[in-house]
This record gives structure tokens, sequence and C-alpha cells, in this order.
């Protein structure tokens, strides 16, 4: 909390400063010693530490938003506990000052000749690259879900266009199914398609309605949770709660006029089946990023392809990576990108000096999993999906003091520590809490 203290008393950067930042549509050729692809979560606390590392003048970063968001909280944006407005702020005010910022996005990465090109032609050379693309989201390959999302009771947390339309599907629900999918593919925040049930189901008990619905959870998982000790716990919350859990369901088709969403039975393959719903959740399909997956470092399923202690790509030695776009064996969220800032900072200082990198990275990932408006199961777990929990008590127990965590200490820590590039994970904290035991 000290930490904390310290991190408020720093000023806010706020948009005064985004004179500062110069941004390009210039065709000339341009040349830096550390260029970062992304302004995501990765890529502007990987640039926050570089300019401290290289100086302002040496650090690029190509991203073509003029909003940054703080996406784990959309989850209760579309439960109504939060604004959408809140979760968003000007990405001038968020780039490191005097950073160059290159207003484009990224068409092509060439590593062999250590360029990327823009979407604008621009050619940039790099001496050192950080990729941090995150991923894609792909509404369209759900037959009928793009024009679906037209109509009033579908919603999805996972998009800015989609999320408040989650809050008016749940708002306006009389009676009926309300359903939630998971889909057949790796998702970041792997726990938020489970977390808007709970808060949708909550909000229904709020308002009166519970009675009159049903609440289904449709998940392409085998599991509820990856991670045992959470999921038992999870499964006391469906039973005690009467929600309905179906496992390896995958949604297919969305036929929004007639209400209908189909899954598809993965055990059963071919066997399909259709729910009607008064609201429907919709997590869509997710993938690597295609400039990432058209590259040469992306490895065979198309993400990149970087070594899961340092960091540092297999192939080409002056290239890193972190958050989303990588195949790091662990759940992708904010979390995980804090942590990996942390090791990928000492990687590249050990790089930059000719010597061997020390620190390994565990793995650590946290997914706060809201189960109400006042509770939260906070797990935290490393590559091995073992528990790695920061503070000396039962984690996997619902708690009110960790969605305050979730709904207002963690915002304030990415906005004004991990952007800033001074928030590494709680790691340390975890040792001073476990008297140096973890």
């Amino acid at each position: 909390m000290a930490a904390l203290r310290r991190l408020r008393k720093c000023p806010s950067t706020g948009i005064v400063i985004s004179h500062l930042h110069t941004s390009s549509r210039a065709s000339a050729k341009q040349h830096y010693k550390m260029l970062v692809l992304g302004g995501g979560s990765g890529g502007i606390t990987m640039s926050a530490r570089m300019k401290r590392m290289m100086g302002a003048e040496n650090v690029a970063v190509v991203e073509p938003s003029e909003m940054h968001y703080y996406q784990p909280i959309w989850t209760l944006v579309g439960a109504g506990a939060k604004s959408v407005a809140s979760s968003g702020r000007p990405t001038a005010s968020v780039m490191p000052p005097g950073v160059k910022w290159v207003k484009s996005k990224v068409q092509e990465i060439n590593p062999d000749t250590n360029t990327v090109r823009t979407d604008d032609g621009t050619e940039i050379s790099y001496e050192y690259l950080v990729v941090a693309l995150g991923l894609q989201l792909h509404y369209d390959k759900i037959k009928g879900l793009p024009e679906g999302l037209e109509h009033p009771k579908i919603g999805s947390n996972y998009s800015i266009q989609t999320v408040e339309k989650t809050w008016k599907a749940l708002q306006n629900f009389k009676e009926g199914n309300a359903v939630f999918s998971f889909p057949n593919t790796p998702v970041k925040c792997a726990g938020a398609p489970q977390k808007i049930m709970y808060l949708s189901d909550a909000f229904l008990r709020k308002t009166g309605k519970r009675a009159k619905a049903n609440v289904i959870y449709n998940t392409s998982l085998p599991v509820l949770f990856g991670i045992k000790k959470y999921a038992d716990s999870l499964w006391e919350v469906v039973k005690r709660r009467d929600l309905q859990v179906n496992l390896r369901h995958n949604l297919i088709e969305v036929r929004a006029d007639k209400q209908e969403a189909v899954f598809e039975n993965l055990d059963k393959p071919g066997e399909t089946k259709v729910f009607e719903y008064e609201m429907l959740h919709v997590t869509p399909p997710m993938g690597p990023h295609s400039v990432v997956k058209g590259s040469p470092l992306a490895d065979e399923a198309g993400w990149l392809d970087v070594n899961k202690d340092t960091l540092q790509h297999n192939k080409y030695p002056n290239v890193f990576g972190i958050g989303d776009c990588t195949n790091l064996p662990t759940a992708k969220t904010a979390a995980a990108v804090a942590a990996q800032s942390a090791i990928l900072n000492r990687t590249i200082s050990k790089i930059l000096k000719n010597e061997k990198p020390d620190k390994k990275y565990d793995g650590y990932t946290s997914c706060p999993l809201v189960t109400s408006y006042n509770t939260v199961i906070l797990a935290e777990f490393d590559y091995n999906g073992q528990p790695l929990e920061t503070f000396p008590i039962n984690q996997a127990k619902e708690r009110r003091s960790m969605y305050h965590m979730k709904a207002d200490v963690m915002p304030h820590l990415y906005w004004h520590g991990l952007l800033r590039g001074l928030w590494g994970g709680p790691g340390p904290y975890r040792k001073l809490f476990h008297l140096g035991m973890k």
C-alpha cells in the first residue's frame, strides 16, 4: 500500500503533455534504437521503461488509435457497475513524453532487414524491436453474429463498440434464457466470459427477475476454469446460485431475428443444439494478429515465437515480445503483462551489455473472478497451473476486499503504475507477505 501511496503522489501525465509527442505521416525512412509495435498495455509500459533505459529520442511506438482503453474494467461496464468513459484515456496522455509516436498501423515486419513498414508506406528501421500487438477478435467467424450485434438483445464485453449493449440487454431482460458463451480458441482474460454471467445473475436477483430467468453458461472448455483450486470454488458458486453450465459447447451461429443461438457439441462432432435467448453475451473467437501471423516471427500457430523464460525471440535475438501476441503458455491478461514487463526490461538491459539474461518469467498471471457486485475470487497462478497467491489468505474464497482491489485499486495501479513502467507485478510484495517463502 505504501507503493500505491507513492504512485498516487506522482503527477498525472494528462492530456496537457500531448504536445511533446511527435506523430508521423511522412514517407521518409526513419530509424530508432528501440521500436515498439503496439500502444496497448504491453507497448506503453515497455516504451516507458525503454525511455528510461536509452532516452526518449531513441524510442518510437507505432500505434494508430487515438484512445487507449483499460479493458479489464469492461466486465464491470457490461454489468452497469462502471461507466464506459472511465475505461478510456487519449493515447497522447499515456504515451511517454518525448517518445516518438508513429500514428499508423503496422503493415509488415521484416526481421531479416530490421525494418517495419506502416500502412502509409513509411519504412522504419530498428536496432531492437518489441512486439506488443495483442490479438485479434473474430466476430465474423460466428455465422450471423456481425449483423446480429445490431439487435438489442446481444452484447459483448470484448469491444468498445459492444460492451454497453451488454448492459442494455441486461437492463431490458424480462424472462427466459440469459446465455453466455466461451469460444473454442485462446482468449484474453479467460475468466471474463463467466464473470458477466455471475454479475448478470446478481443483477437479476437484485431486480426481482431471477425467478423467471435461466442463466446458462456454454463453454467450449472441458472445465469451468483451468486451475482446479479456483474451479472448485466456482462450481460451488454455480450450484448455490442455480446456474446451468454446459461444457464442450461452442457457439457457431446466431439467428438474431429468431433469438436463437446454435452451439456445436465438441465431444460429438456434427451434433448441434439450439438455445433460445432473451439475452446473449458472446465472447468472440480470437487469434494472432495478422501482421505477426504473416511474418517470420510467428510460430506454427501464428503467435509470436518467444522464449518463455526471457521473452526474447527464439530466432531473432534483437526481437522481443510481450502480452497477448506471444506464444507464452500462460493466460493472456494485463496482470501477466505487468510481470512480463519487469522480466523483459531485465532481459533487454542484459542484452544491451552483451550479457546473458539472468531473470526468468515464471508465467505469473492473475484473473480476478468477479462473482457479484461486491465479491471476487482472486486467481493467481504460474506456468504450471499452480496457485501463486500474493496474499497470505485463501484467495479461492469470495471476498469483498478483492472486489475493491479489482474495481478501485487495479485501475489506479494500471494508469499510474504499469503504463509508466513503475509496476512489474506483485512478486516483491508476495515475498514480503509470505515472509520470503514464495
